[in-house]
């Protein structure tokens, strides 16, 4: 390594060093069933984003995604049975905020979000209080049509309702303010609750950095993947429609 190689190595170390002191962040994985991803999301983010303890929620799984995390020594809590992606996100927040942590990056468990990508989200503004939101390449990393579809679909109503254009609504790769987020009172439990926490950000005036990053999408024949491209993004404007309803009359 040459000497500027080397100054400007210290000097990105001592950046997050810096920045880790003013952001305090953990990392949540909600997971569900990932026992042949999980491992590798978690040995990227420990090379990655070593700073930034991390913290899985297993969602009801019913195989070896809790010994996957055990096994590499972070912290898992367990969902009995499974209750969807909100709930676990909730969990995970409320446990990060009795740990003193202030910041909570989430990364999904099926390997979509390189770390590197969940770094650059993790560092992209040094305001403790922004919700930062990943904004995927989808065409040219090469996603599914539907995905792209129910992605529009999802952005077209969300930057409707929150009167600004918001560029990617649907993305799990996020920095979340922890003590605002909960102040929030989100309900929903399963993948409208990013869109409801987003809806109620926006209202609530809290700060939203927007962070292109690369993203991966496996084969066809490799990806495993929950999300129903008809019947979530349904459920996604059924709650942005109550929360709408619900936020213009300050209930």
């Amino acid at each position: 390594m040459t000497d500027l190689a080397h100054i400007e190595a210290s000097s990105e170390r001592l950046g997050s060093f810096f920045a880790c002191a003013l952001l305090k962040p953990c990392v949540i994985v909600p997971a569900y069933e990932a026992e042949p991803t999980l491992g590798a999301v978690l040995d990227d983010l420990r090379r990655q984003v070593p700073e930034a303890p991390v913290l899985v929620v297993d969602d009801g799984s019913s195989d070896g995604t809790a010994q996957v995390a055990r096994g590499r020594g972070v912290d898992v809590l367990r969902h009995e049975q499974n209750r969807g992606k909100g709930a676990a996100l909730a969990t995970g927040l409320r446990r990060a905020r009795s740990r003193g942590f202030a910041v909570a990056l989430t990364v999904d468990a099926d390997g979509q979000h390189p770390a590197t990508s969940a770094r650059e989200v993790l560092f992209a503004t040094t305001d403790a209080r922004a919700l930062v939101l990943a904004v995927r390449d989808l065409l040219g990393a090469g996603a599914p049509r539907a995905n792209r579809f129910s992605n529009r679909v999802s952005n077209f109503f969300l930057s409707l309702f929150a009167e600004r254009p918001l560029a990617d609504t649907q993305c799990g790769l996020r920095r979340y303010p922890i003590d605002d987020t909960l102040a929030l009172g989100a309900r929903a439990e399963g993948y409208a609750f990013e869109a409801e926490v987003l809806l109620r950000a926006v209202r609530c005036g809290m700060p939203i950095v927007e962070c292109p990053v690369p993203v991966l999408y496996p084969p066809p024949e490799e990806r495993i993947t929950r999300f129903d491209n008809l019947r979530d993004p349904m459920r996604i404007i059924a709650v942005v429609l109550r929360t709408v309803h619900e936020l213009r009359h300050h209930r």
